[in-house]
């Protein structure tokens, strides 16, 4: 989706509004859109629908206003029932928070307004989701580290999944984490004890900035991999 992106959400958030009416209780942009480091290209455009009924006869009404936007190159909405997102908090802890810090509502109302989580349940998930990332990672590097392009594809990929678990973690450390990344790199690295230059070539790339390809099992992919590691023992010493 192009430059034109804004223009192309409002058409998505109107259409939705005028399909659903009453039954739409929140239409909402959260991730790298609303905290200020959308990357045109490189960026998805998250968003999250909830709504009062959210049966397969509801679904129906939006699916082509869906499917269009999908076939744009875009993830389609976290779709839920407003008893589901409300019964949620004790579930996906760590995304609430994280959709909480940036977001914006296109239409209803803001529903994190009320909502509260748990930092036992937060504690919990982050603990979970570290360590089958981490157990993704190490396969994939194994798999990925004698093919440069793929071994940069993933340092660029999974990146953005562990800035959410660096939020986390500062969040449980009673710290407003940053929004952008490499402010949040160095926020998590001075907290956790990791190396922040394991993240540079990851954060140029994503930033859009030139930087030489990765050669075969390349150290910058190693220093990666060294910082991911200590963040998981960190949770686990948590």
């Amino acid at each position: 989706m192009g430059g034109d992106w804004n223009t192309k959400l409002e058409t998505l958030a109107t259409t939705l509004d005028q399909t659903l009416g009453a039954n739409l209780v929140s239409f909402v942009l959260y991730g790298s859109a609303a905290r200020g480091d959308f990357v045109p290209g490189r960026s998805d455009i998250n968003l999250l629908l909830i709504l009062t009924d959210a049966s397969a006869a509801a679904l129906r009404t939006i699916g082509p206003a869906v499917h269009a936007w999908v076939k744009g190159g875009q993830p389609p909405p976290l779709i839920f029932s407003e008893p589901g997102w409300r019964s949620s908090t004790d579930v996906f802890p760590l995304e609430i928070e994280d959709m909480r810090q940036a977001h914006r509502v296109l239409r209803g109302r803001d529903p994190f307004s009320g909502l509260e989580t748990a930092p036992a349940d937060l504690r919990q998930e982050l603990e979970r989701e570290i360590l089958g990332k981490v157990l993704q990672l190490r396969a994939e590097y194994a798999a990925s580290g004698p093919h440069p392009k793929a071994l940069g594809a993933l340092l660029e990929t999974s990146a953005r999944s562990f800035f959410v678990l660096f939020r986390a973690v500062l969040r449980l450390r009673g710290t407003v984490p940053p929004k952008a990344p490499p402010e949040l790199v160095q926020a998590a690295a001075r907290v956790i004890g990791f190396d922040a230059g394991g993240f540079d070539w990851v954060l140029a790339r994503l930033g859009g900035r030139g930087v030489p390809d990765l050669t075969q099992f390349d150290p910058v992919a190693e220093r990666y991999l060294a910082a991911i590691e200590r963040l998981a023992t960190f949770v686990d010493e948590m």
